[in-house]
């Protein structure tokens, strides 16, 4: 039977060190740090996610906002409270959170974020500076899963990594990052998606798989050899006859695959917490000015 990367209690370990670090600045007399979040619309699972950031700076001693917009906004509303955001000196880091409506332009929102405040790492300046192997905010998925095989000491150099999904917010960043020369990392990357024909001769051979397709169940155990490292990504609402009348599935087959793998990243408890987790890491290094120094 696999191990358990534990996302849930790696979250609150590293959620207890930043609290450690708010209280230090609390005795020295200084403001704590802010975060701000942007919600635009109803969308329930961007409720839900933005709702959950509050509640984690809260847990971690940081003040936070949340500035809601109807769904009927204008773009130029929007950008003009972005840019209330960047000049803010009270305001460490933001997020806007997405999906947009359609009205609006999603290129043009991020962009107009000030880079030096993107603790989601989405900003074209910060995307380009991981993939120099730069000082920057790396974004809140990738960065959990990093954090994951670093805190669990799991070997990635000279291994193969297979990657389901090229996403820009997991799968591509993903690729590059354990393609880089440091630890967790060097290892030889592939990369595939929806167009790569017979993905599973690409994760049989692979010593660590990370899925990131929103497809229940699609990794099952006879794609992978055994011992691999295998992380899911995936988190899908599949309906059901619970009470709840859904239950939450990952990309992988977690029954067979946990038989067969080494590691493995249950959902949830896996990578969503430390997605989470990692936002306030961010935030605080937004804080301290340890990424841009100015």
């Amino acid at each position: 039977m696999a191990q358990i990367l534990d996302g849930l209690k790696l979250s609150n370990e590293i959620k207890q060190e930043i609290k450690q670090d708010v209280d230090k600045i609390i005795a020295s007399g200084k403001r704590v740090p802010h975060l701000a979040a942007i919600l635009v619309g109803n969308n329930g699972a961007s409720k839900a996610y933005v709702n959950s950031k509050v509640k984690d700076c809260a847990e971690v001693g940081f003040k936070s906002s949340l500035i809601k917009f109807p769904s009927t906004a204008s773009e130029s509303e929007l950008l003009e409270k972005i840019q209330e955001l960047n000049t803010d000196p009270e305001v460490d880091g933001f997020i806007v959170q997405l999906p947009l409506p359609k009205q609006m332009d999603q290129e043009k929102v991020i962009m107009a974020i000030n880079s030096h405040k993107d603790v989601d790492g989405f900003h074209p300046e910060n995307f380009g500076r991981m993939a120099l192997e730069m000082s920057t905010f790396l974004p809140a998925t990738p960065f959990g899963i990093l954090t994951l095989f670093e805190r669990y000491n799991i070997e990635t150099k000279g291994k193969h990594c297979v990657i389901i999904g090229r996403s820009r917010i997991v799968g591509r960043p993903m690729s590059i990052l354990m393609g880089r020369k440091d630890f967790p990392g060097n290892s030889t990357v592939t990369l595939t998606h929806s167009y790569t024909p017979h993905v599973e001769e690409f994760t049989k051979n692979a010593d660590i798989v990370i899925t990131a397709l929103g497809d229940p169940h699609f990794l099952k155990a006879d794609m992978i050899k055994e011992g691999a490292v295998v992380v899911d990504v995936g988190i899908t609402r599949v309906d059901d006859d619970s009470e709840k009348g859904y239950h939450l599935a990952g990309d992988v087959d977690f029954e067979s695959c946990s038989k067969k793998a080494s590691w493995i990243t249950p959902v949830p408890g896996g990578v969503g917490p430390m997605t989470r987790a990692m936002l306030m890491k961010n935030t605080l290094l937004a804080y301290k000015h340890t990424i841009y120094k100015d």
